[in-house]
């Protein structure tokens, strides 16, 4: 009988290995602590949750959240720990703030001592599995690697990574080692062969023979943002290795959609065709070269791919329901920041702190839940750590600038716990901040300072919003309730007096 074994069957096949090697050493150590729970961190990146339909957006692009939230406690005012990946992700994953980790530009580390501090350290007694699409993600990781059971390479959920030709799929495994060890220049001890470059040809015509039936699936271009991917195939890899690993286990996924670029599936294609009237919205002075028709039709795909990332989530959810690992597995969806499409701004990567680039989704499927709970005090990425751990059984870590969230904690959340949020890509890491945007929120209000940027000539810019009253942000009123706005300024600067004070 001919076995004809596909791109996303081999994928699948290929996962299995390094799990299968792993399991049954680690299933002995861990098996007096079958009776813990597991935990899963599922994070989708620059997800905002301004542009998600139950939490108020206008166009209905989360259909599976919404249904999926009435078992789930979601938390409508969290707050990512800065506006894009590395400060935002080191904060989800250290429990600290980024004036603590100090990861404040594109792709530095955290600060030293985080390799014994962090997600995986925390859950010792867990099998650790982590894996992202998102190279800054993966090589921030990859400071923690000794802490982590199976990190997984970027490249073995791309489209190219695992590629085998289809001619070749009985000896799918013999020519997967082969093929690295002939291409492969990172392979210590082999020799790269020039003598089957004419292979890698056929390759890479096979390849692209492969992309064009993919680019029938996806009308805008195959999802990726520099590395090509499916979120498909990484739904599916979770589907066929979650159920094996040995338990408990505390795994992190990292996913790129919907980051631009916004490259959704057919079936959600110009699903979006009504015309949405957002509110226009002044011009920032931070604003990006771009037209208010561009970032308008942005928007419009932004809201697409968003559709394609709910989809899979939803797939994901019915597999952790039906295999029953929802029974003993706190589920956790979120994001590392936002995305904006406003006052000229198409994006995240900026020096504002509006709501739709730091206001992200936070949703915990707790095991055994069957009704919604809703949190609206605003809450921090840094927090999921320590309600992860509190939840779970874990000792409380002493060193996050986080808290264990409502409904687990033992004294609820009141409107005096003041959230911070930090964009500082200008300013030396080992300095004091000097040159940066502080958001912080405390009840209904919020305070943005933003100071020692070139363009505010030595001024300081500093604006209030009752985001209660005014969600959208358009009302400035430092220099109205000034009151309100001078006791907020003081709490911050003592703050940033504070967070300084090391680098003085």
């Amino acid at each position: 009988m001919k076995n004809n074994i596909s791109r996303r069957d081999f994928l699948k096949l290929s996962g299995l290995l390094p799990l299968s090697l792993a399991a049954p050493g680690l299933t002995n150590t861990l098996s007096f602590q079958q009776e813990q729970q597991n935990v899963l961190i599922i994070v989708f990146d620059a997800f905002s949750a301004s542009n998600i339909s139950f939490m108020g957006y206008q166009r209905e692009t989360t259909p599976n959240l919404a249904r999926l939230s009435e078992r789930a406690i979601v938390y409508h005012n969290h707050y990512a720990g800065a506006n894009f990946t590395t400060p935002g992700t080191a904060s989800l994953l250290s429990g600290t703030l980024p004036w603590t980790h100090r990861a404040f530009q594109i792709g530095s580390p955290l600060e030293k001592i985080f390799a014994e501090k962090n997600f995986f350290t925390a859950f010792q007694n867990h099998y650790r599995i982590a894996y992202s699409h998102n190279n800054l993600v993966d090589m921030m990781i990859r400071q923690f690697k000794q802490s982590v059971d199976d990190l997984m390479r970027t490249d073995e959920l791309l489209l190219k990574g695992n590629f085998v030709p289809t001619f070749l799929d009985k000896d799918e495994d013999i020519f997967s080692v082969s093929w690295a060890r002939s291409f492969d220049k990172r392979i210590d001890g082999v020799t790269y062969s020039l003598y089957l470059s004419y292979l890698n040809e056929l390759k890479d015509i096979l390849v692209e023979a492969n992309y064009a039936s993919l680019r029938l699936q996806y009308p805008r271009g195959i999802p990726g943002h520099l590395v090509d991917f499916l979120l498909e195939d990484a739904i599916d890899w979770l589907q066929e290795n979650l159920g094996r690993l040995p338990q408990p286990f505390a795994g992190y996924f990292h996913f790129l959609p919907p980051h631009d670029p916004y490259r959704t599936h057919r079936d959600f294609y110009e699903r979006f065709k009504d015309e949405i009237a957002p509110l226009q919205k002044p011009r920032d002075l931070f604003s990006h070269d771009i037209d208010f028709d561009k970032v308008n039709t942005n928007r419009t795909e932004y809201d697409e791919f968003i559709l394609y990332v709910d989809r899979e989530f939803g797939r994901l959810f019915e597999y952790l329901e039906a295999s029953g690992l929802l029974d003993n597995t706190w589920v956790v969806m979120t994001s590392d920041h936002g995305e904006m499409f406003e006052r000229g701004i198409s994006g995240h990567v900026t020096r504002v702190l509006y709501e739709p680039v730091v206001r992200i989704p936070l949703l915990i499927f707790e095991p055994g839940r069957k009704s919604r709970l809703d949190v609206h005090t605003p809450t921090s990425a840094v927090d999921v750590l320590s309600t992860l751990l509190h939840v779970t059984g874990g000792l409380s870590p002493d060193w996050t600038d986080g808290v264990v969230l409502p409904p687990f904690s033992d004294s609820a959340l009141d409107g005096s716990r003041s959230v911070f949020v930090l964009e500082a890509k200008k300013n030396d890491r080992y300095a004091p901040l000097t040159t940066a945007t502080v958001a912080m929120i405390k009840g209904n209000y919020k305070l943005m300072n933003f100071f020692g940027y070139e363009e505010l000539g030595g001024e300081e810019r500093i604006e209030l919003y009752d985001l209660e009253n005014d969600p959208e942000e358009l009302n400035n009123l430092y220099s109205v309730k000034r009151e309100t706005g001078k006791e907020l300024l003081v709490e911050l600067e003592a703050k940033l007096a504070e967070v300084n004070e090391p680098y003085g």
